[in-house]
């Protein structure tokens, strides 16, 4: 793909459960119904047992609940792969790609801890690095492939070599290994060089979407891994390899950053020693840029307005819109200070919902309203994606030309920018002023 687009947080503004079973035939647009649901039907805690210590206390319990939830589902991806890559039928290849999805869930749901928490901002493009110049890592399509321009690595492709050279640098890449693929992220001073995380994996199971902003994903055949005479494409043996070392990479990274969050984590240990200010500005921050900069930003408006499936986020498995929808689900569970786990149960906790409630109750009723309002645009993306009848997924939502793609996305770009709008209001009335959630230079 052509670029990356990250945001680094203005930080100048801020003074596990047991393996999922059950992983092929999942149908995200029941899970997304039900959760909205319990959403609107919880009710919040008593305000009188809500403090600013108590909420921000309960702050890193919810993201350690996430990222282990996270962690939960990449060993599952792992296990998934596994099984595939000792015998690569397309029966296990869905499979996997069932457990890829899954295992989006719970870590879209993790990035709204990325934005002015540095520990998880500094580490996240390890794992979560988009858009990706995809030649990097494994054979393209030359006539349907646009690579950054000047990206001397765009066509490398480390599978189907033992040596790179990128510029200057040259590295032995014989042995693929977890380390090597770290050592390979940003090769060349290029941001599309991406060779670890999601996105690498996705593209390793699904290859190129080479159908545009037309009906269907990636189309990778299994056989892609198979051996001797049955091996289609070349460098079977490698290509297993890295699809291997890629999803081991995860799970120990993945693995960091729960402990991070633990009851023991070091950074659990530094948010007690902040000001209980300061974690406040955090929270807000983090929902509010996420919602705006990022989402509505970079992950949407900029893809609708340039039609460009080269800007869709899980581009080669047309996940995009389930991302989407689980990025704002991350936005609303820590205002609400809720989360519902892979395993179906719940946990809840002091919110900054109450807090807000017992300095300005209007506020809050005005704030929980508009979480309402983008998750039910969401969910209309969702629901237009996952139709039984004429799906219409995110790549196809942009096209020039679609109206009623454009207006599903305008409208959760617009929910979006306004609930950044509430949870500026929210935050001053906690007074948390000059919140400044980042922007990425979009004007809304």
């Amino acid at each position: 793909m052509s670029k990356r687009f990250t945001v680094t947080p203005l930080l100048s503004a801020i003074a596990a459960t047991a393996l999922l079973g059950g992983l092929s035939g999942c149908k995200f647009s029941d899970t997304h119904q039900e959760t909205l649901s319990q959403t609107q039907a919880q009710p919040a805690l008593n305000s009188q047992q809500v403090t600013a210590e108590t909420v921000t206390a309960f702050y890193p319990e919810l993201a350690h609940a996430v990222f282990a939830d996270a962690l939960v589902t990449a060993q599952a991806l792992q296990k998934r792969i596994d099984i595939f890559l000792s015998e690569p039928t397309e029966a296990n290849l869905a499979a996997a790609k069932d457990a890829w999805k899954l295992a989006r869930k719970p870590y879209q749901q993790s990035e709204v801890f990325r934005f002015g928490n540095a520990v998880v901002d500094d580490w996240e493009g390890q794992l979560n690095a988009w858009p990706l110049d995809e030649g990097l890592i494994d054979y393209v399509n030359t006539d349907r492939y646009e690579a950054e321009m000047g990206n001397e690595g765009a066509s490398a492709n480390i599978i189907a070599n033992t040596s790179l050279q990128v510029g200057a640098e040259t590295t032995d890449i014989q042995q693929i290994t977890p380390d090597l693929l770290k050592s390979l992220n940003e090769i060349g001073g290029s941001e599309a060089n991406v060779a670890t995380g999601y996105h690498a994996i996705e593209f390793l199971l699904w290859g190129q979407d080479l159908n545009g902003t037309a009906p269907g994903a990636g189309q990778r055949p299994a056989t892609d891994y198979q051996s001797g005479a049955a091996c289609t494409h070349g460098h079977c043996d490698r290509r297993a390899s890295y699809l291997k070392a890629a999803v081991d990479l995860l799970v120990t990274d993945l693995a960091y950053m729960a402990d991070q969050w633990s009851v023991e984590g070091a950074y659990r240990a530094q948010l007690k020693g902040e000001p209980t200010t300061q974690v406040l500005r955090k929270m807000f921050f983090g929902m509010g840029s996420l919602s705006l900069g990022e989402l509505a930003g970079e992950r949407m408006k900029v893809a609708l307005e340039a039609n460009s499936t080269e800007d869709e986020q899980d581009c080669f498995s047309d996940n995009t819109h389930n991302s989407h929808f689980y990025d704002a689900k991350g936005i609303e569970n820590v205002y609400l200070g809720r989360y519902v786990r892979t395993d179906g149960s719940e946990l809840q906790g002091p919110a900054l919902s109450d807090l807000v409630a017992k300095a300005d109750a209007g506020v809050n009723t005005e704030m929980r309203a508009a979480l309402a309002t983008t998750m039910g645009a969401l969910q209309t993306m969702v629901d237009k994606a996952e139709a039984a009848e004429n799906p219409m997924k995110f790549d196809m939502m942009i096209a020039e030309g679609n109206a009623e793609g454009k207006a599903i996305i305008q409208a959760s770009i617009q929910a979006l920018v306004a609930q950044t709008g509430l949870l500026e209001k929210a935050a001053r009335a906690l007074s948390i002023n000059d919140l400044n959630p980042e922007t990425a230079d979009h004007a809304f």
